[in-house]
């Protein structure tokens, strides 16, 4: 019989000791690897392409979420939680199943039972991507984007960040440290960034203020900014006529 590959990301040793114990009562299952943390956990999940993975979303350096969004075609997953109702709301909009903690052995027989039957469907991440949309509609405005670029996996604080290019289902972030690629739309970054800080100028940019450091007319109704870094980004007139009022111009 073919054992399901599970892997246990969570940041609390005990959490990781009580569901290796309680994964050893089936032989269905073979835990391949633990994680204490989501960057651990996304070069574990590319390097062992585990069937199952068990999920906890509160962790340090980033959480559940966000290393869910640096997985392309994640495997079958089952979330724990301490109470955070942003999360369970997601997971109970998408019909996921979540262990809220501290959860008996007897819940997990459940969850696992679950995964099993979806794994054997053939239906793996695909309502994953909903569930990120619907945790994020719950969020509030962001201090930090977590990206991956390579094997590596870089936080960005929000204030580094220079402006934001839309590249057609991506976007590309130009901050301190580089720039990187995320697979999110311009109209979520407008919504979860704080607009008193970023302004789209144009549909394809989306400007931080702080790092603003010349207007510049070039025709009758187009122009240009030049951020502090030497970045030359075009303006709609609408662009325009939102740093006219935000600059009190």
């Amino acid at each position: 019989m073919h054992k399901i590959k599970t892997l246990i990301i969570d940041d609390e040793s005990l959490a990781r000791d009580l569901l290796r114990h309680y994964l050893s009562k089936d032989e269905r299952v073979d835990v391949v690897g633990e994680c204490s943390n989501g960057f651990e956990g996304v070069l574990a999940i590319q390097d062992l392409k585990p069937d199952l993975v068990f999920l906890d979303i509160q962790m340090p350096k980033i959480t559940g979420f966000e290393m869910l969004e640096l997985i392309p075609n994640p495997p079958v997953i089952i979330f724990s939680t301490a109470f955070d109702q942003y999360a369970i709301r997601a997971f109970e909009a998408n019909a996921i199943d979540y262990l809220l903690k501290p959860y008996p052995y007897e819940r997990v027989v459940v969850a696992l039972n679950k995964a099993i039957g979806k794994l054997n469907s053939k239906k793996k991440g695909f309502e994953t991507d909903k569930l990120i949309e619907t945790h994020d509609e719950d969020l509030g405005l962001m201090n930090r984007i977590v990206v991956k670029s390579g094997r590596k996996i870089h936080v960005i604080p929000v204030e580094t960040i220079y402006y934001i290019e839309s590249q057609d289902d991506f976007v590309m972030i130009y901050c301190s440290d580089g720039h990187f690629m995320k697979q999110k739309t311009m109209k979520y970054f407008e919504q979860h960034l704080d607009p008193e800080q970023f302004l789209r100028i144009h549909r394809s940019y989306l400007l931080n203020i702080l790092y603003l450091s010349e207007i510049q007319q070039y025709e009758k109704v187009s122009w240009f900014v030049f951020t502090k870094q030497g970045a030359k980004l075009k303006v709609s007139k609408g662009g325009y006529a939102s740093l006219k009022d935000k600059l009190k111009m």
